[in-house]
């Protein structure tokens, strides 16, 4: 058996995998196992959002590629605020009504589906 350590998305980890097919004779090598990284947690959520206002939700699940206004900056109705990625396709989400816009997600997050990504207040 010989031990691998595999990177996926980030993330290790350590696989052992048995050779077939090798005769009884033959010098088998041996892999010394070495203990995968520890992945660095996650970083800590932003606080939650103000009661007050209108919360905009993620219509799928995605990844947050890009906030189009700053952190409470005054938004327009139908005004795009963030990009929200979905099988390769970049989606507008827009603000659902005037005020100011206050961020419950930050770039590079994945959201799934009905996530508040934002309140307007």
């Amino acid at each position: 058996m010989r031990n691998f350590i595999i990177t996926v998305n980030g993330k290790n980890y350590e696989v052992g995998v048995e050779e077939v097919g090798v005769s009884a004779s033959a010098p088998v090598a041996v892999a010394t196992p070495v203990a995968a990284p520890v992945a660095t947690p996650a970083p800590a959520p932003k606080a939650a959002a103000p009661a007050n206002g209108e919360k905009v939700l993620s219509p799928f699940p995605g990844l947050i590629k890009n906030l189009l206004v700053a952190e409470g900056a005054s938004v327009k109705k139908d005004q795009p605020i963030l990009v929200l990625e979905a099988m390769k396709m970049d989606n507008d989400i827009v603000a659902p009504c005037d005020g100011k816009v206050s961020f419950c997600v930050a770039k590079g997050a994945n959201v799934e589906t009905d996530s508040v990504l934002a309140v307007i207040g």
